[in-house]
């Protein structure tokens, strides 16, 4: 028997194996993940066929699909849903540069502490869905109450965990910065943000839904324009397969805009692996 039989396969070929293994895991992992949903297809699309579920009261999956296809073509779709999109990019914004802003105000100094987090404490309690009458009052029925809406559902749960991510950095760490004589945007560049970059991309992520989640109720409300106002005018006529369409779109972008902060934070945190 050989030194080479003893020794086994050579570690290049050990790590092939594990490699692919991991990899068919992965696939039958993501196979997996479309058994319950395509179940439930199909239980949906039964009992609409069957009659036990009424269509007047929700559409069947083949009608929501017909009709989606037909908003597609005659481009209501996506012009309704450019417009979604543009209000909670610029409402995400601008409550993701006051979030982060006060929190490294907040973070870094005990004085900034005292003056920012209270009132944000007392602000976050707040359910900001109820400041929709009072935003319409300040701002009318335009743009502005709805992207302020989703600005300030972005930007309690950024503030958080960004204040949390600043607050976990080693006090050696960050004695260590100063003993090196770094000024403060190097601290920030070099130490505060590498930091607290995880915990950011947390809030970031919940920031995301909760900003979706505040688009829906702002269309929904004084909105002539967007996703919202076309379930709205559908539900007036009893629509339901057009709801449902609204409702699939808002849920299919609120899926892309966390899975690309998921891609983002594998990517920027590749060295925790």
């Amino acid at each position: 028997m050989t030194t080479t039989a003893l020794a086994g396969p050579p570690p290049a070929t050990r790590s092939g194996g594990r490699d692919r293994d991991r990899g068919r895991a992965s696939r039958l992992s993501f196979l997996r993940r479309w058994v319950s949903p395509i179940t439930l297809l199909l239980l949906w699309q039964l009992a609409s066929a069957t009659g036990v579920l009424d269509e007047r009261k929700l559409a069947a999956p083949t009608q929501v699909g017909a009709t989606a296809v037909d908003l597609v073509r005659e481009g209501t779709l996506g012009t309704e849903t450019l417009i979604s999109v543009q209000r909670v990019a610029i409402g995400f914004a601008i409550g993701a540069v006051i979030g982060v802003a006060l929190a490294v105000v907040a973070g870094l100094s005990r004085i900034g502490e005292d003056a920012v987090d209270p009132p944000m404490q007392m602000l976050r309690t707040l359910p900001h869905f109820g400041l929709v009458s009072l935003f319409i009052i300040w701002f009318g029925i335009d743009e502005t109450p709805k992207i302020a809406l989703i600005a300030m559902g972005a930007t309690f749960p950024l503030y958080l965990n960004t204040v949390g991510g600043i607050r976990g950095i080693e006090r050696k760490t960050l004695e260590a910065a100063r003993s090196m004589h770094l000024s403060w945007s190097q601290r920030l560049r070099h130490v505060v943000i590498p930091g607290a970059l995880p915990q950011v991309l947390v809030g970031l992520r919940q920031s995301l839904g909760i900003a979706w989640l505040s688009l829906i109720v702002a269309e929904t409300i004084a909105s002539q324009e967007g996703l919202g106002a076309m379930i709205t005018d559908a539900r007036e006529f009893q629509q339901t397969d057009v709801v449902v369409v609204g409702l699939v779109v808002y849920s299919l972008l609120g899926l892309t805009t966390d899975s690309v902060v998921r891609y983002l934070e594998r990517r920027a945190l590749a060295w925790r692996s």
